[in-house]
């Protein structure tokens, strides 16, 4: 018994005793049994509880984790029983540079996991449009090469490597790819704010510059809109989101304000009378609510009116119904009263000479 002790205490491989080789074999052993029991005693049982129960979510944790999180738990067992051992430079620093991209590579991977979850369930399940799918694929995908070439770069920073040429080179390299796909860029990252901001949707009617018409649809680089005269008019998104635009679907009501003249030669007591007359014809009709009706001045060859409403609509094809009707009453009511519209008129006076 004491000489298989002297043998197991003594005897030495590469600084370490059999017996210290033994214990780091028979920690890992150990460790990798007891996680083994909890996968298959306690993940296999909850894997099969939330797949019966449909919990989506704890079923993805559960499968993300046994992919992902328990290599980096065997990992953890492993670079513990190894360093019970005294190790070579050399050989200390080949081991912990793996357990490092081991441990980053694991980690990565689960992380970009939950985000494409997370997107999945809370964006991609909500939108039924291929187009704005597409997009968010695309900036997944963006997303996880980023973190990648961020993750790449922590790993050689914590091997000791010089990084600092790496990251010129590549700020130097995506100035270049910016640069040659400035527009498409621009026009990509613009329909995002379009999409996440919403100054205007499919189907609003809404005025851009000198340009207006109904949104037909949303690109990732154009944004399609159909005019009242018909023709389809295309804008870059990085237009639209730089321009000053009017969206009249958030319209809730229309303010309206027109002007009518009446005769030098009407009547005071008529003249007194009208700005009551047009509140009534306004305030007879549904769908409209008065601001104001007032005799506003003295024009050139008329007594101004100036009568201001509201129509409780954004509709356009509502409010000139609307507008149709109070001038056809004015016309009307005008007519009983004998009231004369004003137009331009020259009266000449001849001296008897």
């Amino acid at each position: 018994m004491n000489v298989l002790w002297t043998i197991l205490t003594e005897y030495k491989f590469f600084q370490n005793s059999i017996l210290d080789y033994l214990l780091a074999l028979a920690f890992f052993i150990v460790g990798s049994w007891f996680l083994r029991m909890i996968k298959k005693f306690f993940l296999t049982r909850l894997g099969r509880w939330a797949k019966r129960r449909k919990k989506e979510l704890a079923s993805f944790l559960i499968n993300s984790g046994e992919q992902n999180l328990l290599p980096l738990i065997y990992l953890g067992v492993f670079y513990l029983s190894i360093h019970r051992l005294i190790l070579t430079p050399f050989l200390n620093k080949i081991i912990n540079s793996l357990c490092l991209a081991l441990l980053v590579f694991f980690g990565v991977r689960f992380l970009l996991a939950l985000f494409n979850r997370i997107l999945d369930y809370y964006l991609l399940k909500r939108e039924t449009e291929a187009t704005k799918r597409y997009a968010f694929r695309i900036i997944s995908k963006f997303f996880t090469i980023l973190v990648w070439i961020l993750a790449f770069i922590v790993f050689l920073d914590n091997l000791g490597v010089e990084i600092s040429a790496l990251v010129a080179g590549l700020g130097i390299g995506g100035i270049a790819v910016a640069l040659a796909a400035q527009v498409l860029l621009s026009d990509l990252f613009s329909y995002f704010t379009i999409y996440f901001d919403r100054p205007f949707e499919v189907g609003d009617y809404i005025i851009v510059d000198n340009f207006s018409g109904t949104v037909e649809h949303i690109g990732l680089k154009t944004t399609r809109l159909r005019s009242l005269t018909g023709e389809e008019l295309v804008f870059p998104n990085a237009d639209l989101t730089s321009s000053r635009l009017r969206n009249y679907k958030t319209m809730k009501r229309r303010r309206i304000s027109f002007t009518i003249g009446v005769s030098y030669q009407t009547d005071a007591a008529l003249v007194k009378e009208i700005p009551q007359i047009l509140a009534d014809i306004v305030n007879s009709i549904p769908g409209t609510e008065l601001n104001r009706s007032h005799f506003s001045g003295f024009g050139e060859y008329s007594l101004r009116f100036e009568v201001v409403y509201y129509v409780l609509t954004r509709d356009y094809i509502k409010y000139m119904d609307i507008q149709q009707e109070i001038n056809l009453k004015i016309i009307e009511e005008f007519s009983k009263r004998g009231i004369q519209f004003s137009y331009p008129t020259q009266t000449l006076y001849l001296k008897n000479g």
